[in-house]
């Protein structure tokens, strides 16, 4: 292969990946521009409420229970050593709110309903059920993607607070009912440790994040086999693959950003 072959292939990859990405762009202002379109989205955005938080209850509670247990754990372990039990609860609670609450609820989530979401649309893409949709003159990207997105933000900080909840209930079961440390210094600490600053912080990353997974996700499975133009199952599980993989890449890296900015 010669230099010129190689730089052909370098730039026809380099145009790829920016025709991609000004595709992910226009497809989030369509979205967008789906809140001001019909049909009407209330009973959609009820059923992807229940989709996205109703039945996502069950993982945030039990990841959010052990993260607490764990942090307790290991913060008892690591505070004992200075002589300084008494921040036990400022430090569970600070670590749940402002980093490990969002990021692992949008983890969790993006898990168990984002690949559920990107596998549906994929579905419809390959069995032509959004071209369907374009000859009955409905705007698929409102009809599909915008009731996903107002569902998202509206289930991703709750889902937060929740597993913040139960995250310092578990530290404190773990912290005090096990370990023995002191109960009212436990409340305590995190009474006079915890700002609106911080919750604001976890709140802005949750909805970042539930803008991010949603959005890949979507995307990912509205264009599943369009440019291989094979249209075919394997389609589908490489779209619903790259959507976990990407969402959770970009949680990660928003996770930071943001932290970088609000402290």
């Amino acid at each position: 292969m010669t230099i010129t072959n190689v730089i052909a292939h370098l730039g026809s990859w380099g145009l790829g990946k920016i025709f991609g990405l000004g595709r992910m762009g226009v497809f989030l202002l369509q979205a967008v521009s789906g809140l001001w379109k019909p049909p009407g989205k209330f009973l959609a955005i009820v059923k992807h409420i229940y989709f996205i938080g109703h039945r996502s209850l069950f993982v945030i509670c039990f990841t959010g229970a052990f993260s607490g247990m764990v942090l307790g754990l290991q913060g008892y372990y690591t505070l004992s050593k200075f002589g300084s039990e008494g921040l036990l609860g400022a430090a569970v609670a600070l670590s749940l709110i402002r980093e490990l609450g969002p990021v692992l609820s949008a983890l969790m989530v993006t898990g168990r309903a984002g690949s559920a979401i990107c596998a549906e649309i994929g579905i419809m893409r390959i069995e032509e059920q959004i071209d369907a949709l374009r000859c009955m003159a409905i705007d698929p990207h409102g009809y599909l993607v915008t009731p996903r997105f107002i569902a998202g933000f509206v289930c991703f900080p709750l889902l937060t607070s929740i597993f913040d909840v139960i995250g310092i209930l578990g530290g404190y079961a773990i912290g005090v009912m096990l370990l023995g440390a002191n109960p009212g210094a436990y409340w305590d600490g995190i009474y006079k440790s915890v700002a609106w600053e911080d919750v604001s912080m976890g709140y802005v990353k949750s909805l970042v994040f539930a803008l991010l997974t949603i959005w890949i996700c979507t995307y990912k499975g509205y264009y599943a086999g369009v440019d291989s133009g094979s249209m075919g199952p394997e389609d589908v599980s490489k779209a619903t693959t790259e959507a976990v993989v990407l969402s959770s890449v970009s949680i990660l890296v928003a996770d930071y950003v943001i932290t970088s900015i609000m402290l």
